[in-house]
């Protein structure tokens, strides 16, 4: 699936202003090991916009920030939309770019969502439908700071959401079989372990914590699935609808797990 790993829309902390580190709040929890403010600069933020820890982000206590991906969206804020001039070169700039920032994570989180579309050939018969809506966020990832500060993002996903939902009604058709809905469905720490779960609409699931050791998981729709601590150990997760590199990062699994491709085995994973 080319769109969806294209550059444009995945985190590029080199061409970043380290946003998702200064503008983002975060609470001491399992997640992070303090309390910060949105706007106060993290203190593992270096004066080049790098994390001082990155490499033992788990070990520090800052788990949260392994699992957090903001689709290309920091890149774009820092070198399109405020023209490569940085918060700290320009102080005055600093609280509107925190608060485009987030509205641009939305935006990209769409266009990753329509990129992935566009690439099933399950949707085809609604492809136009989707490179209409891919075209209108991307107008909107274009507007001037001072309008997408105030941009409400709410009625843009809710035009593209029925969208997603009848691609991934054509792709899980696919799977054969009944197909299954477990939408939203609570499923924290349940044992599903070996369950055929292929075709099955687990979108906004919440997985946390289940043992979906040996589970097959094909073609399965994830879109806004909580796979927090999920075991997905010898897993088989082959053209997974939907999924992101941030719930696999949040996830637990190991080197007989199946992946999409394209997507990356977690450094924490078991060998």
């Amino acid at each position: 699936m080319p769109e969806i790993r294209e550059t444009s829309l995945r985190g590029d902390c080199a061409q970043c202003f380290g946003l998702c580190c200064v503008a983002l709040p975060f609470a001491k929890s399992a997640d992070f090991a303090v309390n910060k403010p949105a706007g106060d600069p993290c203190r593992n933020l270096r004066d080049d916009f790098r994390c001082g820890i990155h490499e033992r982000l788990r070990p520090s206590g800052f788990q949260g920030c392994t699992v957090y991906d903001c689709f290309g969206a920091g890149q774009r804020v820092s070198q399109v939309t405020f023209g490569g001039v940085s918060w700290r070169e320009a102080p005055e700039t600093a609280r509107r770019m925190y608060e485009v920032f987030p509205v641009m994570r939305q935006l990209h989180e769409l266009l990753r969502y329509l990129s992935e579309a566009l690439e099933r050939p399950a949707a085809r018969r609604i492809h136009g439908e989707l490179r209409a809506a891919l075209a209108r966020v991307e107008e909107l990832t274009a507007l001037p700071a001072e309008e997408l500060e105030g941009l409400d993002v709410a009625p843009v996903r809710a035009g593209v959401n029925p969208l997603l939902l009848r691609t991934g009604e054509l792709v899980r058709a696919t799977a054969g079989g009944k197909p299954r809905s477990r939408r939203g469905a609570d499923l924290i720490g349940k044992r599903l372990r070996g369950a055929d779960l292929r075709g099955a609409d687990l979108r906004g699931a919440l997985l946390i914590a289940a043992d979906l050791t040996g589970a097959d998981l094909t073609l399965a729709d994830l879109i806004g699935a909580d796979l927090r601590d999920a075991d997905l150990s010898g897993a088989t997760l082959t053209d997974a609808l939907f999924l992101t590199q941030p719930q696999l990062n949040a996830a637990r699994g190991d080197a007989r797990t199946v992946l999409p491709r394209g997507f990356e085995r977690p450094s924490h994973w078991a060998v």
